[in-house]
């Protein structure tokens, strides 16, 4: 249980972390939602590609000089042997 505890010209509440934790409100976008019963906070549901161009250019610049070691060569070289063009 708590009390609404004055924040400047607005009121909060403090959530136990443990409470925060098994909400999932961990370093979480909170969203507001008036029910009946009072008032749910639930964390804002991200779209898997919000910040997807800022996530792209932070992989391509982390790895800007790293070699691709990837196995593409040689797979490609392999499946065109058996080709007949």
């Amino acid at each position: 249980m708590t009390m609404l505890t004055k924040i400047g010209n607005s009121q909060g509440v403090r959530i136990p972390k443990p409470i925060i934790k098994q909400a999932n409100l961990e370093n979480a976008e909170i969203e507001f939602e008036i029910t009946k019963n009072g008032l749910l906070l639930k964390p804002v549901k991200k779209t898997i590609r919000q910040n997807w161009e800022e996530n792209i250019k932070d992989i391509l610049l982390k790895n800007k000089n790293i070699k691709d070691e990837g196995l593409l060569e040689d797979f490609l070289d392999e499946e065109l042997e058996e080709w007949e063009w």
